[in-house]
């Protein structure tokens, strides 16, 4: 029995088999005699049988079509053709049989689906107060019924005051109301936040379209066919009125990329000429060679960047030297080993800015003075060469050294001393106010 039970039989078991059928159909070649048969017989009926791997599960089995797997739809349709058919033949219950099977059949399609459209359309943060909403219109109704009754001692039935419904059903609908115009003024707000959000998208384009222009129009100005920075007043006049303009209508982060271009080209450092010529001078190791005290500068920024608000923006390794940025506002900015030499910051915030490597002053620290309209600057001692830091917010400027420490405290004035970080108490007041 348990060969018959077992469907693939393992190959001790059919060695065994095949053994008792040699022996007692007497295959043996007469090597074995009547004994040793009997012995075999035993053995085998002795030794347990393994079974086999259980049968396949019923699931797995392909099901039978029959009718009631057909699609609800089908059924459907089918039970709307009996439901015409019985008000044709004028049979009652054929179309009341026919009707409540349309019903069925269509919830039957209909609770599926609404499952997937309420999760699809409705967030799961609304969905619990949509179920709440209901939920406390629902126990309104019911509290409203309970306490308008009066109940009878001997029948106990309720009696429902049909005008409290009434009322209860106006207030429902005038909360309906405000909350079809509440939709509304969310969808309004929406449109006009996507709308705000695609015109602000659209400026960005335009604006970095602009300053694509404003670089081709500046390169073209500034290179000859030969590869060489102009000197012409007519050309440099024209790339200072470039970027002033442009300077005027782009936002900060324009302003930073407008800087950083101008710094990396040298348009705005003072490069050594030929005084004759005019042409600038190679300092022999692939670039131009730079001059304080006599260079020309083809693009001088001078007052474009006054007040101008450049909080949180990338100056790196710009070049800001004797610009007059009174007033900006360079809070939270990147000035990693930017020039700031002879830079006004009058009334300026520096606050949260990244002061590691800014060159605030040529020369030596103990001989750096800030710049003066009646003195020239010497770059050798560093007279008249630092920039103007009276009254500026130094609050949490990070990695400040303390030369550049030293400097701020000696020229920023009383006030601003008590925003630089580390304390100006070891240093004295040089400004006097």
């Amino acid at each position: 029995m348990d060969e018959i039970n077992s469907s693939q039989p393992n190959k001790s078991n059919l060695s065994k088999t095949s053994s008792l059928s040699s022996i007692l159909n007497g295959d043996n070649g007469g090597s074995m005699n009547g004994n040793s048969a009997n012995t075999a017989i035993s053995t085998v009926d002795t030794e347990p049988i393994l079974p086999g791997p259980p049968p396949a599960p019923y699931s797995m089995q392909p099901a039978k079509q029959g009718y009631f797997n057909l699609p609800a739809s089908a059924i459907t349709l089918m039970a709307i053709a009996s439901m015409i058919l019985g008000l044709a033949i004028d049979n009652v219950w054929l179309g009341y049989g026919s009707a409540i099977l349309v019903l069925t059949a269509s919830l039957a399609i209909i609770w599926p689906n609404w499952g997937k459209i309420w999760t699809a359309l409705i967030p799961p943060v609304w969905r619990s107060l949509i179920i709440a909403s209901f939920g406390i219109l629902a126990s309104m109704v019911g509290l409203l019924i309970l306490s308008s009754t009066n109940q009878d001692s001997s029948s106990h039935r309720i009696q429902i005051n049909w005008d409290a419904i009434g009322a209860l059903g106006e207030l429902i609908g005038a909360l309906g109301q405000i909350m079809i115009a509440i939709l509304g003024v969310y969808v309004a707000w929406r449109q006009y936040v996507i709308s705000r959000d695609l015109t602000l998208q659209q400026n960005r384009i335009t604006q970095q379209q602009t300053i694509d222009a404003y670089f081709q129009g500046v390169s073209d100005l500034a290179m000859d066919e030969q590869g060489f920075l102009e000197d012409w007043p007519q050309e440099r006049a024209i790339a200072e009125g470039r970027t002033a303009a442009i300077l005027s209508s782009v936002d900060a982060e324009g302003k930073a990329k407008i800087l950083r271009f101008l710094s990396q080209s040298k348009l705005v450092t003072p490069i050594k000429r030929d005084k004759q010529l005019g042409r600038p001078i190679l300092d022999g190791h692939g670039g131009y060679e730079e001059d304080r005290d006599e260079g020309i500068r083809v693009i001088d920024l001078g007052v474009m960047l006054a007040g101008a608000d450049l909080a949180n923006m990338d100056l790196r390794w710009t070049d800001l030297s004797d610009a007059n940025l009174v007033r900006g506002n360079l809070s939270n900015s990147l000035l990693v080993k930017a020039n700031l030499a002879r830079t006004i910051l009058f009334d300026g915030n520096l606050s949260y800015a990244d002061l590691k490597g800014t060159q605030f002053f040529y020369g030596n620290i103990q001989t750096a003075t800030p710049r003066s309209r009646s003195h020239i600057p010497n770059y050798e001692t560093g007279m008249n060469t630092g920039a103007v830091v009276e009254n500026i917010n130094f609050t949490g400027v990070k990695r400040l050294s303390e030369e550049q420490r030293h400097y701020c405290c000696a020229w920023c004035g009383e006030r601003s001393r008590k925003t630089i970080p580390g304390g100006c108490d070891d240093i004295p007041n040089k400004l006097g106010r």
